[in-house]
């Protein structure tokens, strides 16, 4: 029985990907043994199960490339101890399980398990959502048998031509095959605006959020996933700030299991947040128009690129984070052109991502 190792993390965009893989490979291939090996964190120990995929924690450490006090004392820990802890842990379960590949999503998280691959020469497969790749998948393409990419061959950076094949990116089956009676209660009459910062939600799209909410909600129903830190301040905020009639038209949530992000994303007539890779995976997979806020930190200033890449045929509106205010918003919100972005948005990748991967892996595994 063919056996494959997934790893990755770091986000929800590593983890995600991984689980919208195996429900592909389990429709057509249910006996091929699927587990993980990579870092425990809330994404992979609460979706990873739901998932039906054996887990196997494991240490990861990243390098921090800015300088603090915290930043160095945290790069310490992490080289000197979690980075060669997960290695042979990694290692030896690799060993004993001797899989016939790795599937790698990137990310800190799959450093250990990609190097210990590499030593006991198990074949390696990555994929790589945004424009610029990052430090994990750079260092594993160049051991890498094929490299899946969500854009175009073309534009994506670093990686070797001859490895790259486009499929696109993987998106969970909830979301594509939404189940309509899986239903958000909402208001309705209104258009509906869905505000995501990523799995672990943004600081400061919540900012802008909160200073325009009273505004917003006059001609929009909010559905908000705000991340835990910022919950009970969404609650406090709309209380304080909006009208009490209006206030049934909010809707905020620290996070969205499967089924909730499914329903938000299909009911959303404009989604909102940032511009990582699985994010425009996700908006271009059912065609939804959407404002992409790239995070200016981002590594290799990746998503500034895949904001731009995605626009490029009238996909999105990119704002950039110093045109980010609560005027500018509203004011887009009310005058997109939501028809020719979605139109756009479908066009953009063509693939079902997870079955051409699917294919690829049983096809080498024959």
């Amino acid at each position: 029985m063919p056996k494959i190792i997934f790893t990755g993390g770091g986000t929800g965009g590593h983890v995600f990907p991984i689980i919208a893989i195996t429900q592909s490979i389990r429709e057509k291939y249910p006996s091929i043994d699927m587990s993980y090996i990579g870092p425990k964190d809330f994404t992979t120990s609460v979706f990873l199960p739901i998932a039906k995929i054996k887990t196997n924690y494991v240490f990861s450490g990243k390098i921090r490339r800015y300088f603090s006090p915290k930043a160095i004392a945290s790069n310490i820990i992490d080289i000197f101890f979690n980075i060669p802890v997960g290695f042979i842990h990694s290692f030896i379960l690799l060993f004993f399980k001797m899989p016939d590949l790795i599937v790698s999503k990137g990310g800190h998280g799959s450093i250990p398990v990609v190097f210990a691959g590499i030593i006991l020469r198990i074949p390696i497969f990555i994929h790589e959502s945004d424009v610029a790749p990052g430090l994990a998948n750079r260092i594993a393409s160049r051991f890498a048998k094929k490299i899946f990419t969500s854009f175009s061959t073309e534009i994506t950076e670093y990686f070797p031509k001859k490895k790259m094949i486009q499929t696109g990116g993987p998106v969970r089956r909830e979301i594509i095959h939404w189940n309509k009676e899986d239903v958000l209660k909402l208001k309705g009459g209104k258009d509906v605006i869905f505000v995501i910062g990523g799995s672990q939600g943004s600081g400061r799209i919540n900012d802008v959020i909160f200073q325009s909410l009273g505004d917003l909600l006059k001609d929009f129903e909010i559905i908000h996933q705000t991340g835990l830190k910022d919950i009970n301040r969404a609650k406090k905020e709309s209380v304080a700030m909006v009208e009490k009639e209006l206030l049934e038209y909010y809707h905020p949530y620290f996070f969205l299991d499967e089924k909730e992000v499914a329903c938000a994303y299909n009911l959303a007539d404009v989604v909102v947040g940032r511009s990582g890779g699985g994010m425009i995976s996700e908006v271009s997979s059912i065609g939804k128009p959407s404002i992409l806020i790239p995070l200016t930190e981002s590594a290799q200033n990746h998503q500034a690129k895949n904001a731009y890449a995605y626009a490029k045929n009238g996909a999105c509106l990119v704002l950039e984070e110093p045109n980010f205010t609560d005027h500018f918003l509203l004011e887009k919100l009310k005058t997109i052109d939501k028809e020719k972005m979605s139109q756009a948005a479908k066009e953009f990748s063509p693939f079902n991502a997870s079955d051409k991967i699917s294919e690829e892996i049983i096809e080498y595994l024959k």
